[in-house]
């Protein structure tokens, strides 16, 4: 809360500064080119603009057969509002939150079980990476079930009952449900501008402009789904609205560095082996493993990896993937090197 209230007072500063009108309220389209503000104090503007940018984010996804609670069965907001560490958890959904939150109370020595539907997860992640972490994370003591679907959730008030498709039961004091969410879109009103969503309301956009199917409304941020990350949505809005203002900008990289906060860290820029196989590039692995550095060493490390991609006709990197102690720290070493076409 401190950092976000932070964040909301460096915001609203730079608006001020930067002559930048806000109005806080509920906002939906009723045209093309005009949408209407209800506000707090219960009034109603509207307000016509040629351009418009849609960065509404995402909200939990809470399908019916779990039964949310705020207390013992929470998604990823309430999580946060907990009184007391429990002394076991079970999350069902190893996307990047399920992961990052069941990794970091297994370091709180919880007892940690983490459930996911599918055979593998975080299927962006080169999968030596993922091998490495699935191993670090077992021996910290995490329970991974991997292909493994929920049957039913039951509150059984002390403690949350989770049957699975393969008969096992798991017991656990609190149950995290964090198996994706959903665009924050519904109450835009976007049938008024033509525009649809997915499934999970997000929205579909040109990943060079960000304009979406109707051109002069642009969207960025996790409403446009992958990667969902705060540094990318920061660069996505900053093109999308020197786009529609015409103001030239600096091309966006295409490199992404993806940071995923769990214990161990795990960071990657570039392509995965896996996608260098699919596009048949030619290319050559190095790996060096942090126990094997005098720094590792000194910092007591036993486990973590460094993995470059390389192309074998220009001997460019293709992709860096590292997992372990400080990972997202280094990324951008691999990123100014890709970005500078480096060998």
């Amino acid at each position: 809360h401190k950092t976000l209230d932070h964040e909301v007072d460096v915001l609203e500063h730079q608006f001020n500064r930067n002559h930048v009108d806000t109005l806080m309220g509920l906002a939906k389209f009723i045209g093309p080119n005009e949408v209407e503000v209800a506000t707090e104090a219960g009034e109603t503007t509207r307000l016509t603009a040629e351009k418009f940018l849609i960065s509404t984010g995402t909200r939990t996804y809470r399908p019916d057969y779990v039964p949310f609670n705020g207390r013992t069965v929470v998604d990823g907001d309430d999580f946060l509002e907990m009184a007391d560490i429990p002394r076991s958890l079970v999350v069902i959904g190893a996307g990047v939150i399920g992961v990052e939150y069941a990794t970091m109370f297994s370091a709180l020595d919880v007892r940690v079980t983490l459930i996911e539907p599918r055979e593998s997860f975080l299927d962006f992640i080169d999968k030596t990476l993922i091998q490495e972490f699935t191993h670090q994370i077992r021996e910290n003591g995490v329970d991974l079930r991997l292909g493994s679907a929920v049957e039913t959730i039951e509150d059984a008030g002390e403690h949350v009952e989770v049957t699975l498709a393969n008969g096992r039961h798991v017991r656990a004091e609190m149950l995290l449900f964090a198996a994706g969410r959903l665009g924050a879109t519904a109450s835009l009103n976007l049938e008024a501008t033509g525009l649809k969503t997915d499934h999970r309301g997000r929205l579909s956009v040109d990943r060079k402009t960000y304009q979406t199917e109707v051109p002069h409304i642009y969207a960025a941020g996790d409403v446009i789904g992958h990667p969902s990350l705060a540094s990318t949505s920061l660069q996505q809005g900053r093109v999308a609205a020197c786009h529609a203002l015409d103001t030239p900008t600096m091309p966006e990289s295409p490199w992404y560095p993806y940071g995923i906060y769990s214990v161990p860290e795990m960071s990657t820029c570039g392509m995965s082996e896996e996608e260098l196989q699919e596009r048949g590039i030619p290319y050559e692995v190095g790996v060096a493993r942090f126990r094997e550095t005098s720094r590792g060493h000194i910092m007591g490390l036993e486990h973590g990896m460094l993995k470059m991609l390389l192309s074998l006709k220009t001997r460019r990197v293709l992709g860096v993937q590292i997992v372990g102690e400080g990972a997202t720290e280094l990324i951008h070493i691999g990123q100014a090197v890709m970005n500078l076409q480096g060998t």
